[in-house]
């Protein structure tokens, strides 16, 4: 971090006057946990006990036999509490909350993991909670909402704007903006003012610390590539940080390329020449945006990539060329989805099979010799309904339909 809230030129907090006395608050609260080893010691028993890490970390050999090339590692965040990365994050912005005093937790969530993993934090430590969905976001994940709203959370549909993550994010801080005596925003991801980048990557950290122990012991060295998935960008920051000064592990962050490159219908921030730099929702980054510098509508089929911007740290690594960055399509997505299903008995979170189709896409320029790390961010049954409408399942369809009609009876 270069100064205070940037890496290089990215980053930053653009916050208005009203909430600059809560940032503050926060800004103080992480500082003094940061070097509190007291903090870390709680949030790694609570990470061992009730989220159940180390996640392992699981050898394809499958995968790795089929592809001929090289040798394929899956960190399991998939089997993390709550069933993605998502929970890191939470639990220790929970225990910041905890330090703050406040009472009340709100978040936005796409994909609708950030959302559950929340309200599992509110239920544990006792804080009320809301979370912020698009209506669009609420349609396509509608078994995560249920689980929040039997966890305890208010699950607030948000209809404005392309009513998908990016507006599931104004609509929070517009109700932190009013109620920020007794309210901590979660946020998910690592974007957002300073200093959500920083403390978000923090927590996520976890995952690349254990991944690089646990490949040195599994396999007495460090990998060729590291591959994430990149959405706004907490889980690729959380296994490329334990590689990061290891200049001979390439780290790898794929995009959602969504119907492809060639089309508007994607979500490449960094893979795509379709972004430019910007200002908006309070950091500075790269963001999908019209010549007029208005935000673009994105697509994907993964609700949790399906966003306008990217982390400030990623943009600073894409600079620096120390990550490359690709873009998998939703075509890609579905067959990676489908091989790791039946060659390894694995059902991968649409979001995580972007780093798979990815990986599969470049293995035939690696050897056997080769060494691939790649984060299952999350596990796929909150997929059910768009993977099983994507590849036509007549006996699902069949099923939901003869459900519709006992409901109705």
């Amino acid at each position: 971090m270069s100064k205070q809230g940037y890496f290089g030129r990215f980053g930053g907090a653009f916050i208005p006057e009203i909430l600059s006395a809560t940032f503050e608050q926060l800004k103080e609260a992480f500082a003094a946990a940061k070097e509190d080893q007291s903090f870390w010691q709680e949030f790694e028993q609570l990470m061992r006990t009730y989220s159940c890490r180390p996640t392992p970390l699981t050898y394809c050999d499958n995968l790795s036999c089929r592809f001929g090339g090289p040798r394929f590692y899956l960190k399991r965040e998939d089997l993390n509490h709550t069933g993605a990365h998502k929970l890191n994050n939470v639990m220790g912005q929970g225990l910041l909350v905890k330090r703050m005093g406040k009472t009340r937790v709100i978040a936005e969530t796409g994909a609708g993991q950030h959302g559950v993993a929340t309200a599992t934090m509110a239920a544990k430590f006792g804080f009320a909670c809301t979370v912020y969905m698009g209506e669009v976001d609420v349609a396509r994940q509608r078994p995560n909402v249920f689980w929040m709203e039997q966890l305890g959370a208010e699950v607030v549909p948000v209809c404005d704007g392309a009513r998908i993550l990016k507006d599931a994010i104004n609509e929070a801080l517009r109700d932190w903006a009013g109620n920020m005596d007794t309210t901590h925003y979660v946020l998910g991801t690592a974007c957002g003012p300073h200093p959500y980048p920083e403390m978000v990557a923090s927590f996520q950290a976890i995952i690349g610390k254990e991944a690089r122990a646990q490949i040195l012991r599994e396999a007495g060295r460090l990998p060729t590539r590291v591959y994430a998935c990149v959405g706004g960008g907490s889980n690729a920051l959380g296994i490329f940080s334990g590689f990061l000064d290891d200049p001979e592990v390439e780290l790898v962050g794929v995009e959602a390329g969504g119907e492809g490159l060639h089309t508007s219908r994607h979500a490449a921030r960094l893979a795509s020449d379709h972004a430019d730099v910007g200002i908006a929702q309070g950091y500075k980054t790269y963001f999908l945006q019209n010549d007029d510098g208005q935000m673009q509508e994105t697509h994907s089929v993964a609700a949790g990539l399906d966003y306008i911007g990217v982390s400030p740290i990623l943009s600073s690594y894409a600079e620096e060329s120390r990550v490359r960055f690709e873009a998998a399509t939703d075509r890609e997505v579905l067959a990676a989805t489908r091989l790791v299903m039946k060659e390894e008995g694995i059902i991968p979170a649409l979001e995580s099979a972007h780093a798979l189709a990815g990986a599969f896409r470049e293995a035939d320029q690696l050897s056997e010799a080769d060494i691939v790390v790649i984060n299952l961010s999350g596990r796929g049954d909150k997929d059910i309904f768009t993977i099983a409408e994507a590849l036509g399942d007549s006996g699902w369809e069949s099923f939901i339909a003869s459900k519709s009609e006992a409901y109705r009876a």
